[in-house]
């Protein structure tokens, strides 16, 4: 298949256009140019649309449908039979394949650099996480590897990554810092995420986490990291314009309560949305604080309390679930799914893609895993990375097909719409498409 290559102006760039190159030889055609769009105009036919928009029927489904896109967007969408005759645009035949909305995968730490599979193997030895992280492991590796590596190699090794998942379906991604914990690395982790979203056709959200772990520099003086997160690493990525979000990791080997409600207190008089790393190891009423700050996720939760669900029911923060890391972990304690879908808290779920904890690429295989695990249904674990998803990242123009929405779609080869929870592994994704153009395709 003839890959086309592209040369961007900024500094190195030839070294990533190379790698793409070498990258996309193992994968489908993957698109990685975003000044190439054309928003062309299309009609696509003969397709079974997994609208997951609440029309009566189990995952918004249209069969036998038709959808027609016009300049990046949805203009309408219905049954073929009903299709307009005045739209005289190219047409599509899709041979009764299916349809969503562009996945998105909402909790990813995607930017870092090196990799922690020595930890791996400890853990396999009977390693706990929390030990790793006491004993300087864990979060603080990558620290180092991620500080001692230039802006370019993060966003060489991030657009690697970022390949597998947009061949799988992903159109949109959200990209945290915090494994540079210092003012001078936080930022060059975030122009690094920013610099992935404007190369490639993928979305990217960026999502400030300087609450993420204690540096070094500061060992025993937590006040001392918090007062330099909240008097001079907030004012000044706000003033960059980096960041969409502010995240915090509320943990026994993270961050205190009342430590997290300086970083959101401070966040939020600057204009940042919210999200927490919240009940994952342990119960510190983390949620609850996301609730109380109107915070768009909590993530996690598998320690999560029927009060804090109730504040998030109160607040509507939507509860990420992250299989990845739970299977990695090996943890044993089951987020509370019943709890949630009981007091009707949205739930996505997302890769948490990290060199530690969650060494995933692939959004598609926490499908399965948050069905086979966590026991949610095939339509809640596809609505948990398109509709729910958008949601937990504040995005209402994406996430179900819908007139007037983003025309960010997969198609699939498959035959039941469950079968996207219940197949593992095989090349499902017939066509990426974002913004109405075809941007990542199988043979």
């Amino acid at each position: 298949m003839l890959l086309r290559i592209y040369f961007f102006s900024f500094s190195s760039i030839l070294d990533i256009v190379v790698y793409t190159t070498k990258l996309n030889q193992k994968q489908p055609f993957v698109n990685f140019n975003r000044n190439d769009r054309i928003m062309s105009n299309k009609i696509w036919t003969d397709v079974n649309l997994m609208t997951m928009d609440d029309n009566g029927s189990a995952y918004g489904l249209i069969t036998d449908g038709a959808i027609v896109q016009k300049n990046g967007v949805i203009v309408w969408l219905g049954r073929n039979i009903d299709l307009p005759t005045h739209y005289h645009f190219e047409k599509i035949r899709c041979n009764g394949a299916f349809m969503t909305p562009g996945l998105i995968d909402s909790h990813t730490h995607l930017i870092y650099g090196g990799n922690r599979i020595d930890e791996y193997e400890q853990r396999l030895n009977g390693v706990s996480y929390e030990e790793i992280a006491k004993a300087g492991g864990g979060i603080l590796s990558t620290v180092n590897a991620t500080r001692a590596a230039t802006e370019d190699e993060l966003v060489k090794s991030g657009l690697k990554r970022l390949g597998y998942l947009l061949a799988e379906g992903v159109t949109t991604i959200e990209i945290k810092s915090g494994y540079g914990l210092d003012t001078k690395n936080e930022i060059k982790m975030l122009r690094a995420a920013k610099k992935l979203g404007r190369i490639s056709n993928v979305d990217v959200i960026t999502t400030f986490l300087g609450a993420h772990a204690l540096p070094p520099e500061y060992k025993g003086n937590s006040k001392g990291y918090i007062d330099l997160i909240v008097e001079e690493m907030l004012p000044k990525i706000a003033e960059l314009g980096l960041a969409d979000a502010v995240d915090g990791f509320c943990e026994n080997i993270g961050f205190t309560y009342d430590e997290i409600e300086r970083v959101f207190s401070a966040a939020s008089k600057l204009g940042f949305k919210l999200k927490l790393h919240a009940e994952q190891l342990s119960d510190q009423q983390g949620a609850t604080l996301a609730a109380k700050y109107g915070a768009l996720s909590a993530d996690h939760l598998e320690h999560l309390s029927e009060e804090s669900i109730i504040e998030m029911g109160k607040s509507g923060t939507v509860a990420v679930l992250l299989p990845g890391a739970f299977y990695t972990l090996r943890e044993t304690k089951l987020p509370p799914t019943n709890a949630l879908r009981k007091r009707k808290i949205p739930i996505a779920i997302a890769t948490d893609s990290n060199p530690g904890s969650s060494p995933v690429l692939s959004l598609k295989l926490m499908i399965n895993m948050a069905s086979t695990l966590f026991r949610l249904t095939p339509e809640e674990a596809i609505m948990a990375v398109t509709k729910n998803a958008a949601q937990a990242l504040g995005l209402n123009d994406r996430g179900i097909l819908k007139p007037g929405l983003k025309a960010d779609m997969v198609l699939w080869d498959i035959s039941h719409p469950a079968e996207l929870a219940y197949q593992v592994g095989g090349a499902q994704t017939l066509s990426v498409i974002k913004n109405g153009d075809i941007i990542s395709k199988n043979a």
